[in-house]
């Protein structure tokens, strides 16, 4: 069960945002991540939880951020309830999206996993839907994923194959490099991994 830190940052000027402290783990019937998120002060400021099915599929999704609150699950291509600060209004959502998508390192993880690009296929193409801090209001975007490289680096048990993939952005034309190896994000705009406490899962 990989333990770890990742320090969270903006893509673009590189302010720190805070740092996110997490757990997950594989199992019989698919993958979980659960964090807790820290802004630069040490204050908390939200969590994550989710729950992917064996093929990738978001089956529980649950978001905090200042107050506000996102549970979610894939049904009828996904669908989510939001819930304001005050507790008091919740707004159901539904779109013909295949998974969610957010600033947690999570979302990096869970995506790879339902496309599963392989090396020298091209892109492969998904619909999300984005939950970002701080108000977590739903965002339908279109991605794809290639996988560029596949490295394996020896290490005393045995070799972790380091995957870096292209994601682009079909509606801005935007492009970025993510990498990965296991269930663990090496590496991706905003976000770096400072420790880890234990080698990455394995994907059967």
């Amino acid at each position: 069960m990989p333990r770890g830190r990742y320090s969270l940052h903006d893509p673009h000027d590189h302010t720190p945002l805070g740092e996110e402290h997490f757990h997950c783990a594989t199992g019989p019937s698919g993958w979980r991540y659960v964090s807790q998120i820290t802004a630069p002060s040490g204050d908390h400021i939200g969590s994550v939880d989710l729950t992917l099915d064996d093929l990738g599929r978001p089956i529980r999704l649950e978001l905090h951020a200042s107050a506000w609150q996102v549970r979610g699950a894939a049904l009828d291509g996904v669908t989510w309830v939001r819930t304001d600060p005050t507790g008091t209004h919740a707004t159901e959502g539904n779109a013909r999206a295949h998974a969610f998508t957010g600033a947690s390192p999570a979302f990096l993880i869970a995506t790879a996993r339902l496309l599963r690009p392989t090396l020298g296929a091209g892109a492969v193409r998904a619909r999300l839907v984005a939950f970002t801090p701080p108000v977590l209001a739903p965002r339908t975007l279109d991605q794809s994923w290639a996988l560029l490289n596949s490295t394996p680096h020896a290490t005393d048990n045995a070799p972790l194959i380091a995957d870096e993939y292209q994601v682009n952005d079909l509606e801005t034309g935007e492009q970025h490099t993510v990498h990965l190896t296991g269930d663990v994000v090496l590496s991706a705009p905003g976000i770096e991994l400072e420790s880890l406490d234990s080698p990455p899962s394995t994907f059967t």
